[in-house]
């Protein structure tokens, strides 16, 4: 059945928790403390299948289970097959290892000179702050690391790392990640950002997060005054389906946005979630709508238990395609393949090119008409007379 949607509407509320006082619903600590993380909360609020409770079994040696409240709002209770829903609760595909699945796909350890620091790229690093978040998204890339459920051991090292940025000019451009580092207090965080600013070769301090999603009562004034005051800092946000984009969501954007901050989104190409044209354009037209301009969409990356998610790389292409043109170039993101092993991301795009001469290039446009690009530059014989204001001479004739 096509996707469609009430363009208009914005969910919002407290859903099952409408007996909360808003004072509890709006605390970012009460939605922690009351997250659903157990198999027997879930069965509280919904009836599982037997997939999910195989997942639920196995997700304490995989990735811990974890949703909050407003989150959990947001899935379909009657419907095993909602995009939220499989998202963040276990499935039995998880148990499930490929040949080509890897435990670090992108070679995270490999390029780490120091705990919590990844030094791909010439000029800029990866600083995971924690290896918490507030909900666990069952295709996590670091999933061998955050929640600790493979007892991975990680604990990051901020003034190891801190040394080390500081020790290395190259290094212009911080990504602060994890876990999400929007679950540090206010008052680390801050000391974060200051010492970052302190660092005269950084010129530019992002921060990757689904805190907002999640969590968007974690976005208060406090903490939007520190982002201004140590400004201007990059946000990346990760929604995935239209159905995220609640009003509290849209709120938050506005107030990261008032502060100065940036926003951008980052979209996982998932298997019967977004794999979708126009769910994908239903997406990109409400990120826009909150100010977050559409990033990236990542093919997703060979994590271990992640082939129930896995898409051809084709139908990614055919989504980037389906938007190109059809919709205003703010909403479409660029399709990247993070490289397995540490390669880094790679740009994957429609195949517009024709073909390249030295006298033109030949592509097609978003109708599929075929256009040509001359590269050459030939003189028109006009026959006008130009005045030129060399001395002696008073025309030259164009011919």
């Amino acid at each position: 059945m096509p996707y469609s949607e009430d363009r208009s509407a914005w969910f919002e509320g407290q859903g099952l928790w409408q007996h909360i006082p808003a004072s509890d619903w709006q605390d970012w600590a009460w939605q922690l403390k009351n997250r659903i993380t157990t198999v027997e909360q879930l069965e509280r609020f919904m009836t599982l299948t037997a997939d999910e409770k195989a997942g639920c079994a196995f997700a304490k040696q995989k990735l811990a289970l974890a949703i909050t409240p407003y989150f959990f709002n947001l899935i379909d209770r009657q419907d095993p097959n909602c995009p939220i829903r499989k998202q963040v609760i276990p499935r039995a595909g998880e148990m499930m290892v490929s040949e080509e699945e890897q435990l670090d796909s992108l070679g995270e350890d490999e390029h780490s000179p120091v705990p919590g620091l990844v030094h791909r790229y010439p000029d800029r690093v990866l600083f995971l702050v924690t290896d918490r978040c507030a909900a666990y998204c069952r295709y996590c890339t670091r999933s061998r690391l955050v929640s600790n459920a493979q007892d991975y051991n990680f604990h990051p090292e901020h003034e190891q790392a801190l040394r080390y940025i500081e020790a290395h000019p190259e290094i212009r451009d911080v990504l602060l990640s994890g876990g999400d580092p929007l679950l540090l207090s206010d008052k680390k965080l801050e000391h974060l950002l200051s010492r970052l600013r302190a660092i005269k070769h950084v010129e530019f301090i992002r921060i990757g997060s689904r805190i907002p999603v999640f969590l968007p009562q974690r976005i208060t004034p406090e903490l939007c005054a520190i982002f201004k005051k140590y400004g201007p800092i990059w946000m990346s946000i990760h929604v995935n389906h239209p159905k995220e984009c609640t009003a509290e969501l849209r709120d938050a954007c506005e107030r990261l946005s008032f502060a100065g901050v940036p926003l951008g989104n980052q979209s996982v190409l998932l298997k019967d979630i977004n794999d979708d044209v126009e769910v994908m354009k239903a997406l990109v037209h409400r990120l826009l709508r909150m100010r977050v301009r559409p990033y990236y969409l990542y093919q997703m990356d060979l994590i271990t238990g992640g082939a129930h998610f896995k898409v051809d790389v084709r139908k990614g292409l055919e989504i980037i395609q389906a938007l190109r043109g059809h919709t205003t170039g703010y909403a479409v993101p660029q399709f990247v393949i993070d490289a397995p092993g540490g390669g880094g991301k790679v740009p994957v795009n429609p195949d517009y090119v024709e073909k390249i001469t030295d006298d033109e290039v030949v592509f097609r446009n978003y109708e599929g008409r075929l256009f040509h690009y001359p590269l050459k530059s030939t003189p028109r014989k006009t026959g006008v007379e130009v005045p030129l204001p060399a001395q002696g001479i008073e025309s030259i004739t164009v011919y």
